[in-house]
């Protein structure tokens, strides 16, 4: 299948919104931020624009939801293309996934222990074995979030990934819309009893549970088959500003959804669509000018192997320039995620380069 340049660029927007966020906090000792109230600001426009900046730093864990959407839109597409030519061979379709998700996860592993510039927060110990599985789920509160906080998100993906036949089909005989439906239902059901009911620790929540994110992912895979079907109604939408705009205008809705505990069900799901709306309609923008469409499309390309390695090195530096100005930081921010950049995408092209040429040796061996 064709892969959609504006896709890519999305995603190589998300990645620099999450790898800017993690800098950007531990530049500001882990989240704390300095004051930026009206009275202490002035009403100057340089006080707004500092404002807004600050604002919308802090909400770059919001383009996690952004990934889950556009992995649940892009596993959705490529598996209906497959489903097209030919029946689809559920084993095989396991073993490509898998073989794209783990080795990449296992090198992540690898830089963390043995590369320079690395900020190492825990010790490294036999939890290490359920985190090179992907199992980080098991003892949540003592692996959850073990070495590299970021590698959450793996532990969830692969639990999308083993139940992903199962919402194919029910997607496929029910649609799209009402397939949603059914999904935000299951989701925010799980979230209601995490939250509500068990108020069990919210790792669960975050991804623990990946049925907790199910809304998100369900979202993605909704709209993959939209677009399938309505590709042009579809990228107008999406990438012509009036996406850019519903979600302007709703973002300050979703956010008023933290306020609460019930409300709370609903935060990740609505803060993920807003912030997708964004991203896409930028990457829409992006996409009218050809060389920051191809660099921003490179980086998403390659997004799994920055998310993946990405962290641990914005805070070791980030713990570095604490003392030095805000203009300094961004200055310094710029040329870091570049960097980070161009090491992930060369670690994730070298790791399936190894990868695929191993399963070509095996294919041959078998011959």
């Amino acid at each position: 299948m064709k892969r959609l340049l504006w896709i890519d660029i999305s995603k190589g927007l998300a990645i620099l919104f999450v790898a800017y966020f993690h800098f950007f906090t531990t530049y500001f000792q882990h989240g704390v931020l300095p004051p930026a109230d009206w009275n202490s600001l002035g009403a100057g426009a340089l006080s707004i624009l500092r404002l807004a900046w600050l604002k919308v730093s802090g909400l770059g864990f919001h383009a996690v939801g952004v990934f889950i959407i556009l992995s649940g839109w892009t596993l959705m597409e490529s598996t209906i293309h497959r489903a097209e030519s030919g029946a689809i061979g559920w084993s095989a379709w396991y073993r490509a996934r898998f073989l794209r998700l783990y080795p990449m996860y296992w090198v992540a592993h690898l830089v963390y222990l043995f590369s320079p510039f690395v900020a190492r927060l825990e010790p490294v110990d036999d939890r290490i074995i359920l985190s090179l599985l992907g199992l980080r789920f098991i003892d949540i509160q003592m692996n959850f979030m073990y070495l590299n906080a970021a590698w959450w998100y793996f532990s969830m993906l692969i639990q999308f990934y083993l139940i992903f036949p199962l919402l194919f089909l029910a997607a496929r005989r029910l649609g799209p819309w009402w397939f949603l439906l059914i999904a935000c239902a299951a989701g925010f059901f799980a979230r209601y009893l995490f939250l509500v009911v068990w108020q069990l620790n919210g790792l669960w929540v975050l991804g623990g549970f990946a049925i907790c994110r199910l809304p998100e992912f369900a979202l993605g895979m909704s709209l993959a088959m939209w677009h399938t079907r309505s590709t042009a109604r579809a990228e107008w939408f999406l990438l012509r500003g009036a996406g850019l705009i519903l979600g302007l205008i709703v973002y300050p809705a979703a956010l008023q959804l933290y306020n609460g505990l019930y409300e709370y069900i609903f935060v990740d799901f609505a803060t993920g669509t807003c912030c997708m709306l964004e991203i896409v309609g930028i990457a829409g923008i992006i996409l009218m000018f050809k060389n920051p469409a191809n660099l921003f499309g490179l980086v998403g390309l390659y997004s799994y192997g920055v998310y993946l390695i990405h962290q641990p090195y914005v805070i070791w530096l980030g713990l570095r320039i604490r003392e030095v100005p805000i203009w300094v930081f961004l200055l310094i921010c710029v040329p870091t995620l570049a960097v980070l950049s161009a090491w992930g995408m060369f670690l994730e092209k070298a790791t399936n380069r190894l990868v695929n040429k191993l399963a070509a040796l095996r294919t041959r061996a078998h011959t």
